[in-house]
């Protein structure tokens, strides 16, 4: 059975219900659960270093000095460290012994590193269901997931409508 179970979690409104699948196997398992948030910044809602560019290579662009941006980035890796600390402790209330990390950078290939050297049993990820360009454009963090994973890999697609 499972011993270590990766939980990948982000702002999504999917990403509770992955924490809950996780929670619930991790429960039933008897395993330890490790939650993970990638930050990326190239993904919504963080903060773009476009913006951070002197106007005069971006005329229509305001912009924002460095120290600025910075402060911003650690207002929002402390709040996201906070949100962790939070379902870490639901976990641990539910009778599951959890751990979190948090990393930045490319969300699919730090999951599969992150469960490769922890020597996860399996991993819990959402599919956030991006078709088309946005896809091409962003990837798909699950697709990448499946496809380069080192264990085995439970992808929670969410509610979807009035499905009952």
């Amino acid at each position: 059975m499972y011993q270590k179970i990766l939980v990948a979690v982000d702002q999504s409104e999917i990403s509770p219900y992955v924490f809950e699948q996780g929670v619930f196997l991790a429960k039933a398992a008897d395993a330890e659960l490790m939650l993970l948030h990638i930050l990326s910044p190239l993904e919504d809602p963080y903060i773009s270093p476009i913006f951070t560019q002197p106007d005069t290579i971006y005329p229509s662009v305001p912009t924002t000095p460095m120290n600025t941006y910075i402060q911003e980035w650690e207002e929002i890796k402390k709040q996201r460290l906070d949100w962790l600390r939070g379902l870490s402790e639901t976990a641990i209330n539910a009778g599951v012994k959890s751990g979190f990390t948090q990393s930045l950078g490319d969300a699919g290939k730090i999951i599969c590193e992150v469960a490769r050297n922890s020597l996860t049993d399996l991993i819990v990820v959402g599919r956030r269901g991006r078709t088309g360009i946005s896809e091409f454009l962003l990837g798909s963090v699950s697709n990448y997931v499946l496809h380069h994973a080192p264990c085995s890999i439970l992808i929670v697609q969410g509610r979807l409508g009035n499905r009952e």
